[in-house]
């Protein structure tokens, strides 16, 4: 791998822009993300995740997207069907564990034909995030359900379609969103659950998806843990809980930089979430000022952090040699059965 900055930005529009290109060229992000704003047509998302890649020197270079199901999908008809969010997919599995099994295996090996076709190799997906009662929407319907064990299950097969369709995924969010009782995109949520009660309802699935290639942290005060600073600037997060408790050795990356949740100008943000243990910063929005400060403080990737990005991109390209006209057939046909 080329030299890149421990960053993934997102673009303005549907096109790079000069100033884009240039600045993409200068400073090297490890990645990119996209979003509806970035999506019109076929052609033009290819040219766009192509000329991303032109700009960071680096075929393998990952194009990350939020492609979920339910509220949280990015590509939308015609350019992807829709798909239900993880809690239909967890009623499935409540009805019949294999079924509900098989229906996230479908349902993410359909998300990694849709995305490599137009140039996306990395979803952010499996959501291993346990909600409780009265928590924030924020998760809500995209969680496969508020049972631990339920959740690690679908979210292991979830991970595994991905994976056999050659797109990286990303669990989300280290060490656990499900309690939170605010949005982190607008405020900053405490959760002071005891690390007992974490460790029995929020932790298990991250912990059993411990393998996982890459993760995204929660933006969230954990008292127990820390008593000032959310689980992405958290030293203490990173290193005794995420790496030490929970075991993930993936590559670790802040949820965006931009949510109202974190504190600060976007230089200390970023000195911080990196500081804190996480290997790459995530800048979303495309606002040019904002991520040339965070690109002017992020390092070359380097050491651990660059062992992890090599190994997260290992598995990119791969193909089971599943058919797409019988994977959606067996899904429409498992979804009317079960549904």
């Amino acid at each position: 791998m080329s030299e890149s900055k421990a960053i993934i930005l997102g673009a303005s529009g549907t096109a790079l822009t000069p100033d884009e290109i240039a600045f993409y060229r200068d400073e090297r992000p490890w990645g990119f993300i996209v979003f509806a704003r970035n999506i019109e047509s076929a052609g033009q998302l290819r040219d766009l995740t192509a000329a991303m890649r032109d700009c960071a020197g680096r075929a393998d270079a990952p194009v990350f997207i939020d492609q979920e199901g339910g509220r949280v999908q990015r590509l939308r008809p015609p350019l992807a069907p829709n798909y239900p969010p993880g809690s239909a997919l967890g009623a499935f599995y409540r009805h019949d564990a294999q079924a509900g099994l098989r229906a996230a295996w479908l349902v993410s090996r359909l998300h990694a034909f849709d995305l490599l076709r137009y140039g996306v190799n990395a979803d952010c997906l499996p959501v291993l995030d346990v909600p409780v009662e009265g928590a924030h929407d924020v998760i809500g319907d995209r969680a496969y359900g508020k049972e631990p064990g339920i959740v690690a299950a679908m979210g292991r097969a979830a991970m595994d379609g991905l994976i056999a369709g050659g797109v990286l995924p990303v669990i989300k969010h280290i060490p656990g969103h499900g309690r939170a009782f605010a949005d982190s995109h607008h405020h900053l949520p405490v959760v002071e659950a005891s690390l007992d009660e974490l460790r029995a309802h929020d932790f298990p699935p991250f912990r059993a998806l411990a393998d996982a290639p890459m993760a995204m942290t929660a933006h969230v005060v954990y008292t127990a843990i820390d008593t000032e600073r959310p689980a992405t600037t958290s030293p203490k997060a990173v290193a005794d809980i995420i790496r030490g408790e929970l075991g993930f050795d993936g590559l670790l990356m802040s949820d965006d930089v931009s949510m109202k949740a974190l504190s600060g100008d976007f230089a200390a943000r970023t000195q911080a979430i990196l500081a804190a243990g996480c290997d790459v910063v995530l800048h979303c929005n495309g606002l040019m000022e904002e991520m040339r400060t965070v690109a002017g403080v992020a390092p070359v990737l380097s050491d651990e952090a660059l062992r992890r990005a090599d190994r997260a991109v290992a598995g990119l390209g791969a193909d089971d040699g599943a058919s797409e006209d019988e994977t959606r057939a067996e899904f429409a046909a498992l979804f009317e059965a079960v549904a």
